[in-house]
């Protein structure tokens, strides 16, 4: 759902709050909407995937998909987990920002670290979906029991679809988050109308299956090259990598009150076609990531063909006897 200011919470709450968080990102080595709402992340999903119709619900779904378990708490108060908090303004639109370009940048790896660590969870996951011998288990494939998405032990498919979904929600969201399929209002560029790089292209940082196969340490360094300049995303009063937790994003660029393209009535989604910009590359960027995934595991587990049948298995609403 959009992500819209937070109430004041209790000491307790604040703890729990806290906890879930520091569970989170144990969760994601190294390191709310605040989202697309449910139903746009619902129409990206199922116009970048084809997949037989009821694992496709499964992923999509606006209220029960894998792809929106993130906006629940209490992932949903985990800026990483939606790209939060990556803003920043250079000097020549706002002198003195709060914010510095490196600490805009380790918000934005954070974000790409918790989708590495679940691809990587998900390729783990899908040896469970095949025996040693290419077969597909119908036990570990079968969806006639709704998928929990709590990453407690459960069918294999469930299993690589909750990574999955929880590591493309992220992507999603940062385009909806960014600036960097939109273009900027009419008037002067600033912090209430930050720049628009009103790009169409794969960002070159979101290389998730080549970063899964590199030390984190090296994938990061390489991924912070890439990072334009301009770059931003909204502050929203989540917590951030650091754990910190702002009270409000005055002075700052904000998610809420300037950047967001969560609906087509978010503050950025009524300049021009931003809502569509945003929507288009995250329906492109999450086939790519499919297609990543896919090859990944044809090159992960290529013997007896248990790749090509994992594969199979996660697109087919029966596998046990679509992929014989």
């Amino acid at each position: 759902m959009p992500r819209l200011p937070l109430p004041g919470r209790s000491r307790a709450a604040s703890a729990a709050a806290a906890a879930g968080l520091a569970a989170a990102m144990a969760l994601l080595p190294g390191g709310a909407a605040h989202a697309f709402t449910g139903a746009n992340h619902e129409d990206i999903t199922r116009a970048a995937l084809p997949w037989e119709p009821v694992t496709l619900t499964a992923m999509a779904d606006a209220q029960a998909g894998a792809v929106n378990a993130n906006d629940r708490r209490p992932y949903f108060d985990v800026g990483p987990l939606h790209c939060d908090n990556a803003d920043y303004l250079a000097p020549r639109y706002s002198a003195g920002y709060p914010r510095t370009r490196d600490e805009a940048n380790t918000e934005l790896l954070a974000c790409i670290r918790t989708s590495v660590a679940r691809f990587r969870g998900a390729v783990r996951a899908a040896d469970g979906l095949v025996d040693a011998d290419g077969g597909v288990r119908a036990d570990q494939s079968d969806l006639s029991t709704p998928c929990a998405w709590d990453e407690k032990p459960g069918p294999a498919k469930c299993a690589v679809l909750e990574q999955l979904g929880r590591g493309w929600h992220q992507i999603e969201d940062f385009y909806a988050h960014s600036n960097w399929s939109d273009r900027p209002a009419a008037g002067p560029v600033g912090l209430g109308n930050p720049p628009g790089l009103g790009r169409t292209d794969h960002p070159p940082f979101l290389d998730i299956r080549r970063y899964s196969a590199m030390k984190d340490a090296d994938w990061t360094r390489q991924a912070r090259e890439h990072i334009p300049e301009d770059l931003a995303t909204g502050c929203y009063p989540d917590f951030d990598s650091t754990g910190v937790k702002p009270a409000d994003c005055d002075g700052r660029v904000a998610h809420n009150r300037t950047l967001n393209k969560d609906t087509a009535a978010s503050p950025r989604a009524r300049t021009g076609d931003n809502f569509g910009r945003a929507t288009a590359g995250a329906t492109a960027e999450i086939t790519r990531q499919w297609n990543d995934f896919k090859a990944e595991l044809l090159a992960a587990y290529p013997g007896h063909g248990r790749g090509a049948q994992m594969v199979c298995a996660l697109v087919h609403d029966d596998p046990a006897a679509a992929c014989r």
